[in-house]
C-alpha cells in the first residue's frame, strides 16, 4: 500500500494536526506502508527527507500554524506518477490540500480527507462570522469527491452531517500512556516553578482567541478568596494572545511557561491536581486526553470533541461553554472534594489506558485498504 499525504502543517510545527500526522507516518513506517508527504516548508528544520516534499510557504493569516504554500503542480504530478500512490489523503483543506485535490482528480487517484479544525467556530472569536456560509460552501466542494472524510469525534461527525457532508468515518485520537502517566508526579516539578500553594491547576494549549481565554481568565479571578489563597495556576503554551493573557493576569498566582516539550508537559500534568480547558472549538481535544492519562480530572466546556472524552462526574466536570460562573463552581467543587477529585482522576487514567494509538492507526490503515480495494465503478471520482 502506498499513500500520498497532503498537509499544510507537519512536524516540527507544534499543533494537534502536525503531531497526529507525525504519529501516523511513524506508524505507517513501522507497518511497512510506503508514504510520501507533500507539505509547506517545515519552519527552521533544515534536514531533508527523501519522502517529504517541502514547498515555499508563508503563514496563513487566519491560523499561523498552517502555512500557505506556493508549489508547482506539474512537479507534484510528476512525483505522484513516479510514486504511483494507491490513495491520496488530504489532511487539510488549505493550499497543499488543494494541490492534492487537483492532482488526484487529474491522475484518477482515489482520495480520502481528514477534518481536524472547526474553522467555522473560530470565526466568532475573530469577528468574522459573516464568512461562515462561504466557508461551508467551500468545505462541501473540497470534500465532494472524497471516498471518506475521517473525523476525530462523534460531535464533529454530527456537526458535519448538519452541514450536509457525508461519507464520514470516525478516526479518533489516542494517547501514549507511558509518556503521560501519574507516575511522573514529583515534588521537583513544584520546586522548579517555585510553587508554594497547596493546589496546582493546569491549562495547556495554544494561547489564541478560539481557546476561550476570557473564560479561563475570569475563572482564575473568580474563585472565592479562601480557595484563591490555596491555588496556583500554570498556563502552558504559546500563541498570539500570550502577552495579553500575561497582562490581564498580572498579580495573580499564575505561572506562564511558554511552549513545553512532551517530557516537560507530562511532568506538569502529573504534578497538577486539576486540568481546566474552556475551549468550545475542539474537534477532539488532545490535551484533555493527555491530562486524563496523567490521572487528573478535567473541567471542560459542553461543546466540541472534548465531550467525547469527559463524562460528567465520572472523569471530570462539564460546564456550559463560555460560562465562567460554571467553571468557577466546578473548580471549587473539585478543589474542596478530595474524594471526588481522586476518584475522577483514577477513572480518567482508566479511560485513557483504552485509547491506544496502535489500535487507532491500524483501524485507519484498514479503512485505507477498503477504499483502495473498492470497485472502481462505484468510486466517486471514477
Amino acid at each position: 500500500m502506498r499513500i500520498a499525504i497532503f498537509s499544510d502543517t507537519y512536524d516540527p510545527q507544534v499543533n494537534g494536526v502536525a503531531r497526529t500526522l507525525k504519529r501516523l507516518t511513524d506508524h505507517m513506517e513501522a507497518r511497512g506502508v510506503e508514504f510520501e508527504l507533500f507539505v509547506p516548508e517545515l519552519g527552521n528544520d533544515s534536514r531533508t527527507y527523501p519522502n517529504i516534499h517541502q514547498h515555499t510557504s508563508f503563514p496563513f493569516f487566519f491560523y499561523p500554524e498552517c502555512r500557505t504554500a506556493i508549489a508547482n503542480p506539474r512537479k507534484i504530478e510528476k512525483r505522484l506518477r513516479e510514486f504511483s500512490p494507491d490513495l491520496i489523503h488530504l489532511a487539510t483543506p488549505l493550499t497543499m490540500g488543494l494541490y492534492g485535490l487537483h492532482a488526484a482528480k487529474k491522475l484518477g487517484i482515489p482520495m480520502a480527507a481528514s477534518y481536524h479544525t472547526h474553522f467555522d467556530r473560530y470565526l466568532d472569536y475573530y469577528k468574522m462570522s459573516w464568512i461562515s456560509p462561504f466557508l461551508w460552501k467551500y468545505m462541501k466542494w473540497f470534500h465532494a469527491e472524497c471516498e471518506k472524510i475521517f473525523v476525530p469525534s462523534i460531535e464533529t461527525m454530527l456537526h458535519l452531517e448538519e452541514q450536509g457532508l457525508s461519507n464520514l468515518s470516525i478516526w479518533t485520537r489516542g494517547v501514549d500512556c507511558s509518556m503521560f502517566t501519574p507516575s511522573k508526579r514529583m515534588l521537583q516539578t513544584r520546586e522548579k516553578y517555585k510553587i508554594q500553594k497547596k493546589y496546582l491547576i493546569l491549562f495547556a494549549g495554544r494561547l489564541a482567541p478560539e481557546k476561550d481565554l476570557d473564560t479561563l481568565i475570569s475563572t482564575i479571578k473568580g474563585l472565592s478568596p479562601s480557595i484563591r489563597d490555596e491555588v496556583h495556576w500554570m498556563i502552558a503554551g504559546n500563541g498570539p494572545c500570550y502577552q495579553e493573557v500575561q497582562k490581564k493576569l498580572q498579580g495573580e498566582s499564575v505561572t506562564m511557561t511558554g511552549y513545553l516539550n512532551s517530557k516537560e508537559l507530562s511532568e506538569l500534568y502529573a504534578s497538577s491536581d486539576l486540568f481546566v480547558f474552556p475551549s468550545p472549538t475542539e474537534t477532539f481535544g488532545n490535551v484533555v486526553l493527555e491530562a486524563a492519562a496523567s490521572g487528573i480530572p478535567a473541567v471542560v466546556a459542553d461543546q466540541g470533541g472534548v465531550t467525547g472524552i469527559i463524562k460528567n462526574h465520572f472523569n471530570g466536570l462539564i460546564c456550559p461553554a463560555r460560562s465562567s460562573t460554571g467553571f468557577v463552581e466546578a473548580v471549587e467543587f473539585l478543589i474542596t472534594n478530595e474524594e471526588a477529585r481522586e476518584r475522577m482522576g483514577r477513572n480518567a487514567r482508566e479511560f485513557a489506558e483504552n485509547q491506544s494509538w496502535e489500535r487507532i492507526f491500524d483501524g485507519l490503515l484498514n479503512e485505507y485498504e477498503e477504499i483502495i480495494e473498492a470497485p472502481k465503478d462505484i468510486r466517486k471520482h471514477a
